[in-house]
């Protein structure tokens, strides 16, 4: 579903990506992780075409998406949750959620009931202003918007990041129907532990901004968790 080949990216004149080879898997959860600071978030910024590559090949489906504008990725399939969620704070929970019907794969016109079906909170609340939602409304909210688009690749900054336990179960399950019902494939960011076993079923790792451990989900053993993720 996803190549990404010889990536590498700069902050200026830092050399913040070195060489980032990742394959994310059709229909499966592929979990980015690290500490803070490894360049998870500037992978996936690049991958959305937020930030020009300096050099390397991202393939959606084996087709070359490096240099296209990030509205283009958007039209082929790619839907993206930043971290903060960035919904629109003064617009209503429908007009959220419209924006993206314009951007995606089949130029809908109306939002599609699977997001109500994922996220009943959201059809309550259609009237209410993003900003007026708590923080894991906030996050259902994101989350759906970006699947107004008919995201065939999903990607997720740290979705459970400043969530309450019970909605963070709700992102779970919801990850885990996606791919395994759907057959959406899902690149995620997640701190973690728990959250990612239970819905990945492969990892990467970063560190410094290279990839140092890549594996199934049950090969992350407590070695490459105490070099690499514990703080």
């Amino acid at each position: 579903m996803l190549q990404i080949e010889q990536l590498n990216q700069y902050y200026g004149e830092s050399h913040t990506l070195w060489d980032i080879d990742l394959t994310v898997a059709k229909g499966q959860c592929t979990c980015l992780m690290g500490r803070n600071g490894v360049g998870k978030t500037t992978l996936l910024d690049s991958i959305m075409g937020l930030l020009p590559l300096r050099s390397g090949h991202i393939r959606l489906e084996g087709k070359e998406i490096a240099k296209l504008a990030a509205e283009r990725r958007a039209a082929l399939g790619v839907g993206y949750v930043p971290q903060g969620r960035q919904i629109f704070p003064l617009l209503t929970v429908q007009e959220n959620l419209e924006i993206g019907l314009a951007t995606g794969r089949t130029k809908r016109k109306k939002i599609p009931e699977l997001v109500f079906s994922l996220f009943p909170v959201l059809k309550e609340m259609m009237s209410r202003r993003g900003g007026d939602l708590s923080g894991g409304q906030q996050q259902q909210l994101a989350i759906g918007r970006a699947l107004v688009l008919d995201p065939s690749l999903l990607i997720l900054d740290e979705p459970t990041e400043g969530i309450q336990p019970n909605i963070v179960q709700e992102i779970g399950d919801i990850i885990n129907k996606l791919k395994n019902e759907l057959g959406i494939t899902v690149l995620l960011v997640e701190q973690k532990l728990p959250f990612a076993r239970a819905v990945a079923d492969g990892f990467v790792i970063l560190d410094r901004g290279r990839s140092v451990a890549t594996g199934s989900i049950d090969k992350l053993d407590e070695q490459l968790i105490r070099k690499y993720l514990t703080v």
